[in-house]
């Protein structure tokens, strides 16, 4: 199984528990991973036989600004979710979404919540 891999999509939502996290926004980042059997594209070079990494950021970026989540669990779920319906060849995604500006009182580089699912 071959793998497309999308790392450090920004992305600037408006998701959070807390008021003013969905008032005012913040960004948000995203590693990706998707596994799809891209075999055909590496003997044919047309873009039809494989899946575009840049539809799967304009799939990603409307799934998560489509509406406001509070937990991070769930904006990542409905994010795969978006992927796994846009594109069939996909069978496996690990997904990272990190937020590096949590309004948590500590020194640290980001909190995220890391998911990975397989189609069915």
């Amino acid at each position: 199984m071959d793998k497309i891999i999308i790392d450090s999509l920004k992305i600037f939502a408006h998701h959070g528990v807390n008021p003013e996290e969905t008032a005012m926004g913040q960004w948000f980042v995203l590693d990706i991973e998707a596994w799809a059997d891209l075999s055909d594209a590496c003997l044919t070079d047309e873009l039809d036989d494989t899946v575009s990494y840049a539809d799967i950021i304009k799939t990603v970026r409307k799934a998560m600004t489509k509406k406001n989540c509070k937990l991070l669990e769930h904006a990542a779920q409905r994010t795969v979710d978006a992927i796994f319906e846009s594109y069939d060849r996909i069978r496996h995604i690990r997904l990272r979404l990190r937020k590096p500006d949590a309004p948590i009182r500590a020194d640290f580089g980001f909190v995220a919540v890391e998911i990975e699912r397989d189609r069915n």
